[in-house]
Formats: C-alpha cells, structure tokens, sequence
C-alpha cells in the first residue's frame, strides 16, 4: 500500500466512525443504570413519566460545575415533572459523587456509573474522543429528544436554551411521538 492509499483508508475511517457517532434522536432510550452517592442502584426507567436531563460529568471539569449549578437552580423552579440528575463517570464512587454535589452545593442527586456503563448508554465507543458535560434528555414517554454531540453541544449547558426546550416537552400530551 502507498502512503496515499493508507492516508485516505484511515480518512475514510475516520469520517464513518463520526458520522456513526452522531446517534439520532429521537430514539428509545435504553435502560441505564446507575448508582446513587448512598450506593443504592437505581434506573431511569423508574423516572418515566417525567422529563429527565441527565448530565454526565467529570467531578474535576470547571464546566460541569457550572452547568450542575446552572441545572440545580433550575431544578429548583421547574415542578415536579421534570428530574434533574447529575452523573459521574470518571472513576467515581459513592464517595466521589457525595463530595461533589456537596464541594458545589447542588441540589440535584449526584450519582455515579462506570465508564463503560455511560459510553454504552450514550452509544459510544471506548475509542470515541468525548468531552464533558454530555447531557441527555429523555421525554416522559423515554424517548431521548436531545443528546450531546461527542466533542460537545453547546446549546446543551445554555439555561435559556434548556428552559425552553423542557418546557416544550412538558406541553406534550402522554401520547405525544415528536
């Protein structure tokens, strides 16, 4: 093989894995599950009926302590029918995930899943190149409406942004397939 050959072998690699990347929505959402900072186990399954924004994080990236506080604030005057939950997958524990939420006084429960747990969930590869915050959010029928793009969506950490689209999902009638 020439250097050519294999230069656009690997572009052409490169260019199918990312666009298999991008996952559409809207999509089921698969089951997930995760670990509360007490260890108990609990599923998303278990939130349908609600609009629920999941943000993955890293409990040492400055953005996504600004995004937990922006989705705790939130979390705040959004009713019941919306759960916010925070999720923390870079090597967390119980432990980990209890400090956070306190260290940024959030008012959201903070969990944690491994990470492999929230690749699989996110449909992503081990190989895949993500940043953090990743947000995910699923209507009360457990259809993911919105999904972070790998290397980030920034309409995803914006308050208004955020407000507007969880309210539209909240107007939505049970038996709503949008």
């Amino acid at each position: 093989m020439t250097k050519t050959t294999v230069r656009t072998a690997i572009l052409a690699i490169a260019m199918a894995s990312s666009a298999l990347a991008a996952m559409p929505v809207p999509r089921q959402s698969k089951e997930f599950t995760f670990m509360d900072s007490s260890g108990r186990q609990s599923l998303l399954s278990s939130y349908k009926g609600k609009v629920v924004v999941i943000q993955f994080l890293s409990t040492t990236c400055p953005h996504c302590q600004a995004l937990s506080k922006t989705l705790s604030k939130m979390a705040g005057d959004m009713g019941p029918g919306v759960q916010f939950i925070g999720v923390a997958f870079n090597e967390a524990t119980a432990e980990t995930a209890a400090a956070y939420a306190k260290a940024q006084a959030v008012r959201i429960p903070i969990a944690y899943a491994p990470h492999e747990t929230v690749l699989g969930f996110l449909g992503y590869s081990v190989m895949e190149r993500l940043t953090v915050p990743q947000v995910v959010i699923v209507d009360k029928k457990g259809m993911i409406r919105a999904q972070s793009d790998p290397l980030g969506t920034e309409e995803l950490s914006s308050e208004a942004y955020l407000r507007k689209f969880i309210v539209d999902l909240l107007k939505e009638g049970p038996g709503s397939k949008k």
